[in-house]
């Protein structure tokens, strides 16, 4: 996916935005990324994207850590959706 850009083209990017050291809003950021040429707002927007995929992948990896560890110290259990309901059910009759 990136192999289509120059490295030079990534780094000016990245060199235009590293500038830009104020807190922005977020129309600030708009009228920035219009002000980009069209090839530097599809280098921008897949840099966006592949960084979102990767921020959610880390999450999901996290959560699953989680989950392991949970269920070997004994506070999560495996189940079905009706073993769930039966759970609750227990234990909202304390």
């Amino acid at each position: 996916m990136w192999g289509k850009y120059k490295r030079s083209e990534l780094l000016a990017l990245k060199g235009n935005f590293l500038q830009m050291s104020n807190p922005l809003t977020f129309q600030t950021v708009i009228d920035y990324v219009e002000e980009l040429s069209e090839e530097e707002q599809n280098i921008l927007f897949d840099l966006i994207q592949k960084r979102r995929i990767e921020r959610r992948r880390a999450e999901i990896a996290v959560n699953a850590q989680n989950t392991l560890t949970a269920m070997k110290l004994g506070r999560a259990k495996r189940g079905t959706t009706a073993d769930l309901k039966a759970d609750l059910l227990d234990e909202n009759k304390l």
